[in-house]
């Protein structure tokens, strides 16, 4: 390997874990990434439920995003209206870094 690729930020997916949870909320609160989404947040009750409900259907597909090691964010695939959806959220300070979910074809 060259010093260039060992440079190279590693960026993986994982099962979602509980902790992963409390990164999650926060990520959720930035104003400016919520106005993007066009998705307002939620108070910590509602999160902690609405997250609990995803996890519980066990026909969603969900992924912790990984950059460097750090939670950078998640991907989940849903039923919505009998059409198979997918949707991301990365926190505010990995936008720009190159996390985009095309970059994740075995999801």
């Amino acid at each position: 390997m060259t010093s260039i690729q060992n440079s190279l930020p590693s960026v993986t997916l994982r099962k979602v874990k509980q902790s992963d949870l409390s990164i999650f909320y926060e990520q959720q609160l930035d104003p400016e990434a919520t106005s993007m989404a066009d998705f307002p947040s939620r108070n910590r009750e509602a999160f902690m439920h609405h997250w609990a409900q995803i996890l519980d259907d066990k026909k969603n597909l969900l992924q912790t995003i990984l950059y460097d090691g750090q939670v950078a964010g998640n991907i989940v695939s849903f039923d919505w209206d009998h059409k198979r959806e997918v949707g991301y959220w990365l926190g505010k300070e990995f936008w720009g870094e190159g996390l985009p979910p095309m970059h994740y074809p075995n999801f």
